[in-house]
């Protein structure tokens, strides 16, 4: 939808990245230095290079570096693998695993899967 103050340009609320930089955004803002508190571990696995890891790259591009300032000692793991399935993986105490698929998401709804992670118990 073209902003009509602008002609040619598309307006921020056309744009959905704009979008999901925000979102994700206030959601790695919100999580601040809460990873340890019920996580030993979190890792990112995705594929360098197909379409459906899309929104798990932007994330890591965009919201890595942010999580890590935030969480220094805590291990943020980022595994790249040609063909793999996008998953986000957390590690509980004493070993427990879960893990959420994030094929075909957003970096928005990577950031709501990384949150719902945090906020288990298993």
């Amino acid at each position: 939808m073209p902003d009509s103050s602008k002609p040619g340009r598309l307006g921020p609320r056309a744009c959905p990245s704009h979008t999901d930089r925000n979102m994700a955004a206030a959601v790695v803002r919100s999580l601040g230095s809460s990873l340890g508190r019920n996580l030993r571990e979190i890792r990112i696995h995705l594929c360098q290079s197909s379409a459906a890891s899309q929104g798990a790259r932007d994330f890591v591009e965009q919201h890595y570096v942010a999580l890590k300032r935030s969480n220094p000692e805590f291990p943020i793991l980022i595994r790249e693998c040609s063909g793999v399935q996008s998953k986000l993986w957390a590690r509980y105490d004493f070993g427990k695993e879960c893990s959420v698929t994030v094929d075909n998401m957003s970096a928005d709804q990577v950031a709501n899967a990384l949150q719902t992670l945090v906020q288990t118990k298993p």
